[in-house]
Parts: C-alpha cells; sequence; structure tokens
C-alpha cells in the first residue's frame, strides 16, 4: 500500500522555532505515514544533544510519534539493501538506511529535507522535500 516515510529532519520541524515549517510538517504528520526505529533513534539523539530536551519531554515527543505513524525495524535485509542503495546512489549510510526502510514499508513517497527532492530510488520511492515550493 502506497504511503508516506519520513526522515528525521521533517520530524524535527515540530518542535521547531520555524512556525510554517512546523506546520507544514505537522499537517503531513496528520495524514499519517510510517518511520523505522532508526528515525526514533535519531529523534531522540538531537532532542537531548541539540535541543537539550529532558529524558521525559524526550520520551513524550517520542510517544507522541510513535501514536502517529506505524514504526518499522531496521532489519538485517533493510540493512543490506541500505547499503546497496548507499553504494548506488552516493548516499551517505544513515540516508541509505531510511531509504530502504522505505522501500521495505512499501512507501512511494520519503518526505526529506536532506535528500534530493524529486530523486526514485529503486524506482519506486520519490524523495519530496516538503518545504520546496514545488512539494508545497
Amino acid at each position: 500500500m502506497p504511503g508516506s516515510f519520513f526522515d528525521t529532519n521533517v520530524l524535527l520541524y515540530t518542535v521547531s522555532q520555524d512556525a510554517a515549517k512546523a506546520q507544514r510538517a505537522e499537517t503531513l504528520l496528520t495524514q499519517g505515514g510510517t518511520i523505522s526505529v532508526q528515525v526514533l533513534n535519531e529523534f531522540a539523539n538531537v532532542a537531548r544533544r541539540k535541543m537539550r530536551a529532558s529524558w521525559p519531554e524526550t520520551r513524550g515527543m517520542l510517544a507522541s510519534l510513535r501514536g502517529l505513524l506505524s514504526v518499522r525495524p531496521v532489519t538485517t535485509e533493510v540493512h543490506e539493501a541500505g547499503l546497496v542503495i548507499a553504494e548506488r546512489y552516493r548516499l551517505a549510510v544513515y540516508d541509505a538506511m531510511i531509504a530502504a526502510s522505505a522501500l521495505d514499508a512499501g512507501c512511494n513517497t520519503l518526505w526529506s529535507e536532506g535528500l534530493q527532492d524529486g530523486m526514485v530510488l529503486s524506482g519506486q520511492v520519490r524523495v519530496a522535500n516538503p518545504f520546496s515550493a514545488r512539494s508545497g
């Protein structure tokens, strides 16, 4: 079933000082979608390290994300597919793991500010920057 997969950078805007980007990210999240455990881990790391959120605040944000979105594990198969994607598309390993998770989940859109807007991965998942004029 086609759907949306969210990169960590999009989710972080939900708690951003940038009101326009926060609103856009929240609008997309209310439509549902999928994330991986990797995305939860990256979000927790940024919340604690850069945002200096307390553990209860961090857990609360993560619980909200888990309540809104489907969460997929990062399996050995996803890891192997991610390595192939990293090599084929010359992506950073962590970005490729996000892409592999989106493919594994059967999503057709990967919302990401960090990957090339419009890129199509493995003929199945289109990267869309939710903050670009083209995707807005």
